[in-house]
């Protein structure tokens, strides 16, 4: 347990937890979709320290789905076999090995990783892929970058069955073609995190990042823009607030939203157990889309 835990008061423990009760009281029940990925995943200790959240969410009783990527892992793969990238208007493109390998590492390495440290933290956890009960059909993006498909359709059957028995669902994107297409698609962990949450009818969808959230200036975190109304959206683009690597996050959070999900949220994942921070404070963390 962090040093600074252990020295707080006993009065300054209550008032952390009379904090917390309404928040608990309140997330009981509810679905709240998280996509893992970034340093959060990389850095053995902020992994530890996610998968400690996610159990105590499932403990108090949020029906908490974790989607993950894996980007980085791929790519170490890759190298590992000598498998040459070829890349497309500065996309990669996912030739038929390539998928097979991005197929292994995704639901055969690390999803079973993930699953494996929860069990051992004290959860309840399954380990699913897209394509599994056909839960993410996918198709060919417009751009052919090969084996790299976009989220057509969600049957979130084999979900929902998981959540209503305590389980915590973990998700890699790796998605089935349509009907009458049996290839295997890489999905944006993002984007098919978003659509989940729709698909759900979650209550929150979080996206842990590498970065404090919306900054007004990329190099001053004190810059963090707490709420965004998703009418402000379009303008914080135009003034070029949001930009770059922030864009297809934000574009995520109005995918969500627009599918009925009420609260979206970009928080820092190198910031320990800031899931819990976000969920159940007053102060919150990152910045919410609305």
């Amino acid at each position: 347990m962090d040093k600074s835990i252990d020295e707080m008061s006993s009065e300054t423990w209550a008032n952390v937890l009379v904090e917390a009760l309404p928040y608990f009281k309140n997330w009981c029940g509810k679905v709240v979709v998280v996509k893992y990925g970034g340093n959060a995943m990389l850095n053995e200790e902020l992994k530890q320290a996610v998968m400690e959240d996610i159990v105590l969410l499932n403990t108090i009783g949020v029906k908490v789905v974790l989607v993950h990527g894996g980007g980085p892992e791929i790519n170490h793969m890759l190298e590992r076999v000598g498998k040459e990238s070829k890349f497309v208007d500065g996309l990669r493109y996912t030739d038929e090995e390539t998928m097979e390998i991005v197929q292994m590492v995704l639901t055969g390495k690390l999803n079973k990783d993930i699953v494996g440290i929860l069990f051992q933290k004290g959860g309840k956890a399954v380990g699913l892929s897209g394509v599994d009960s056909g839960l993410l059909r996918a198709k060919k993006t417009e751009k052919d970058l090969g084996f790299v498909g976009e989220v057509t359709e969600v049957n979130p059957e084999i979900i929902t069955s998981l959540l209503d028995e305590g389980f915590i669902p973990v998700v890699s994107t790796v998605a089935l073609g349509e009907q009458g297409d049996d290839a295997r698609y890489n999905i944006n962990a993002d984007t098919a995190a978003a659509r989940i949450a729709v698909a759900l009818k979650a209550e929150k969808f979080v996206q842990l990042t590498n970065v404090p959230g919306v900054l007004r200036d990329v190099n001053d975190p004190s810059s963090l823009i707490k709420r965004i109304e998703r009418t402000a959206i379009g303008s914080l683009k135009a003034t070029g607030i949001i930009n770059s690597g922030m864009i297809p996050k934000i574009d995520c959070c109005i995918t969500a939203l627009a599918g009925g999900v009420p609260k979206t949220h970009i928080i820092d994942g190198r910031i320990p157990h800031s899931l819990l921070i976000e969920m159940f404070s007053d102060r919150g963390i990152g910045t919410m889309i609305y």
